[in-house]
Formats: structure tokens, sequence, C-alpha cells
């Protein structure tokens, strides 16, 4: 089932500006044959401006192109800023649909709150999804596994250096073309356990989605290229497992449940969530709850864990090889693990590009 909604019309009236240097479809289709991830941007974007006085305004839609900033916007000094990522995909019929973008709108306010930001109304969200792929939804790739990446954000742009927070935010959509991610199969992934560095604290900024704490990861990150691996695991102040730089992870357990971290410290992945709800669906059982570094390390000596997994929007799932530390090595050996992992995945992605059927409601049209 695919929800199809008109276009919401709150208490805004929007302005369409149209770019008269939008790339013609030869180029766009060049582009669109080998996008990457995050290296070529549509035509448009969508900006909505807040201010004390006189709330959220001025919706548009426009060329896309330099923002311009006072050197003394908050944003450059405070770090008041908070993002969010989703995906547009085009369906068999050449239809553009979204995946759970009211739990997007639901996070992006729960950062919101965090970063002493205003909340952008969910409506307001989902609109601007809508105006920016209608107006640019030839960008949408029909090739097997790609997308239109789509990436909302909201900074402090008001221009004074006090530390209080801002009386003047932008809202901004920015939208890029996305390859698959994997290229010659899905193969498992090392991780480094970084044991220097935290990525968040209790009561801190862990579970918003924020820009410092995606900062905080890339020494650490670096720190994992260095010992030959791809991500990077951080844990709590005691010792228990958080997620990784970009991604949050599933332990899996020799009867084929799952087991994944809870902690005030992590973010609530939405890719996460809806694969714990498909493995509920097939009668797994699913267990969210701190979980100690020891726990993970007995459990696989034992062989009650058997694997593992990291989920995201970029990657949706990609198994976990082994977890490595400049004391010992996790290896995950074997195909039980696995198997349930790209199993989920291709049920979740199946959903997503209209391959299989939509149970929870989860999709919803973009360009109709």
């Amino acid at each position: 089932m695919t929800i199809q909604l008109p276009l919401a019309q709150p208490n805004l009236l929007w302005q369409i500006l149209k770019n008269e240097n939008a790339k013609d479809a030869e180029a766009r289709e060049a582009i669109l044959a080998d996008p990457g991830f995050g290296n070529h941007f549509t035509d448009h974007m969508v900006d909505i401006c807040w201010s004390e006085k006189g709330g959220w305004h001025r919706p548009r839609v426009q060329p896309y192109g330099p923002i311009q900033l006072d050197p003394a916007a908050a944003v450059l000094h405070y770090a008041q800023e908070i993002f969010e990522g989703l995906k547009a995909y085009r369906h068999a019929d050449g239809s553009i649909h979204t995946f759970r973008p009211y739990e997007n709108a639901a996070r992006l306010q729960r950062s919101a709150r965090r970063l002493a930001l205003p909340e952008l109304p969910v409506e307001y969200f989902i609109e601007s999804l809508q105006r920016l792929v209608q107006a640019d939804g030839d960008w949408v790739p029909s090739a097997p596994e790609t997308s239109l990446y789509l990436r909302p954000f909201m900074f402090a742009k008001e221009a004074f250096l006090g530390v209080r927070p801002a009386k003047k935010v932008a809202y901004y959509l920015i939208a890029s073309p996305a390859g698959a991610y994997f290229h010659g199969g899905i193969a498992p992934v090392d991780i480094w356990l970084s044991t220097d560095y935290t990525r968040a604290a209790k009561g801190g900024t862990g579970a918003a989605k924020t820009g410092g704490n995606y900062a905080a990861s890339l020494l650490p990150q670096a720190e994992a290229y260095e010992h030959g691996c791809q991500q990077v695991l951080f844990l709590d102040d005691e010792g228990n497992l958080e997620e990784l730089g970009g991604m949050n992870v599933v332990l899996v357990r020799k009867d084929g449940s799952l087991l994944t971290p809870d902690s005030d410290s992590i973010l609530e992945g939405i890719t996460r969530a809806s694969i714990l709800q498909l493995a509920q669906d097939r009668g797994l059982a699913v267990e969210q709850r701190p979980i100690s570094l020891t726990e993970w390390r007995e459990g696989a000596a034992s062989g009650d864990i058997v694997g593992a997994f990291a989920c995201g929007t970029a990657a949706v799932v990609v198994p976990i090889g082994s977890l490595k530390s400049e004391e010992f090595t996790i290896e995950h050996v074997g195909d039980a693990a696995t198997e349930i992992a790209l199993s989920l995945r291709e049920e979740l992605t199946g959903i997503q590009y209209g391959r299989l059927e939509d149970r929870h409601g989860w999709n919803l049209r973009l360009d109709a």
C-alpha cells in the first residue's frame, strides 16, 4: 500500500523560481549514468525562513546555488545546525516515492528541540519534499538500486555573537542522485573499536542528527582506516555498544533473534526500526536494550552470537565481518547471520522500490 496525498496546504504561499541554467537532458543523463554519492546536485533547492517574530515564512523553490551568510552567523560559531537524510525511489511504473518521511520529519523536530532550533511543522517538511521532487523529478534515476538522496537541513543564520538560541533560522532541502552503494556485490565490512574517543555522552546531542556528532567521529574513523577497517564502533562510558560512525549496529543470535543497543545517546535510525519491524513480522524475536562489549565477546566465543550487521539510509544493511581492536578481534565467519541480514535488506529495498507489498504503508508518493 502506498500513501498518495495531495500537496499540503499550510498557511504558506510558495514561490517557484525556475533555474534558467538547468542542465539539459543530455548532461543530466550523463551524470545519472554514474552519479556516485553526494557528488552532483539537482537544479533546484527549497528555502524556508524562520524568525522569532514572523515564524515560518517565505517558502520557495529556487535555483540550486551558494548560500550567502554573514560572517557572524551563529551556525559558524556555535554549530546550531541539524539535518536529515532520506531517499526518493523510482518505481517500475515511473512514479516517485519516498520511504517513511513522517519519521524523518519527527526526528528533525526532536533534533531541533535539542539544538534549541524552531520545529518545522511536519506538513511543511512533507511539502518541501513534494515541491522539490516535482521540480526535479527527472533527476530520480531508474537504474537498479539507485535513488535521489534528499538532504533537508536547518541552521542558525542570525548574525550575533552572543551565546543564545538564534532568532533567525533557515531550512533548506537539496537533492543529489545516488548510485548503487555496493558495486560487485555486498561484502562484509570490518569494524574498528574506538577506545580513546566517544561519539556522544549521556545528556549530550547523540540522539540528535547534528553535524557535531559526525565531526566527532571523523578522527576515530580515520584511525579505523589506518587499521584496514571501513567503520568505527563507539562505546558509552560504561562500556556498552552505541553505534557506528554513521550507522546502527545489530547482533544476530544463533536462534535468529536480533539484539540491538538502546541508549539516550544513540540516533534513532529509521532504517533500523524498519528492519526490526520486518524481522518481527517474520516471527523473529527482537531485543533493544543496553549491550556491553563483554556480552558481544562472550556471546561470539560461546556461539550464541553468530554475526552482526550495520544499517543506515545509505547502505541499508551491510554484514559485519569482524570487530577489531588493539587487544582482540571478534570474527564472524559463517552464513547464518549474513543470510538473515541480506534477506531483510532485500525485503526492505523491495518495499522501497515498489517490488514488494508495502504492508505498513511506509511509502509516500511525491510526484502526484
